[in-house]
């Protein structure tokens, strides 16, 4: 049996993997520091998150334990470091939108450009469709179009533009939001 049939996480079905591609799995909590710089590099240098404050590690701590099977938090692990990680998150508390969740996919700025976000999406689609999720929903600011590119890749669609709906770096920024079914159904 090959590694891929063996490895849920495997996307060797889509994409060839070299030997130097990171490795995609589950998040472990000794990953948290790595998964907080590379977030924290966004927070400070990019319009990718609407966050202003660094994370603090109790904090990341708790949204850590929100992820699991229901929701998972995936990493890229190069031999020696984490250099992107990727989370379905519940989009809303309400009940109804329970099988809806947010993708998050940050990419440790050295390591951007690879192949890993790709990478990345395709296993966190499908973790999230053996989750039983049934949509994925993205927040991407306009004038993000390496991200964009990613959700499109994947099959995401824009569902609409909030306009000005964030504000960081001293100018309002609007958010494109973009969807995917993740069962293929249209119900």
């Amino acid at each position: 049996m090959n590694s891929a049939a063996q490895d849920p996480y495997s996307t060797a079905s889509t994409q060839t993997a070299s030997s130097a591609d990171p490795k995609i799995r589950p998040a472990e909590l000794d990953d948290l520091k790595a998964i907080i710089a590379i977030y924290d590099y966004a927070i400070a240098h990019t319009t990718a998150t609407f966050d202003t404050e660094p994370r603090s590690e109790e904090s990341q701590r708790t949204w850590f334990n929100q992820h699991g099977e229901a929701y998972p938090l995936l990493v890229a692990q190069t031999e020696d470091q984490i250099v992107g990680w990727a989370a379905l998150s519940p989009w809303s508390d309400r009940c109804s939108y329970k099988t809806t969740a947010e993708v998050s996919i940050y990419i440790e700025k050295g390591h951007q450009g690879r192949g890993t976000g790709t990478r990345l999406m395709e296993a966190l689609l499908k973790a999230g469709r053996q989750a039983g999720l049934h949509s994925a929903v993205a927040r991407i600011v306009e004038g993000n179009p390496a991200s964009i590119h990613l959700h499109e890749k994947a099959g995401f669609r824009k569902g609409g533009v909030m306009q000005e709906a964030g504000y960081k770096f001293g100018c309002y920024l609007d958010v494109i939001i973009m969807e995917k079914l993740l069962d293929g159904s249209r119900k």
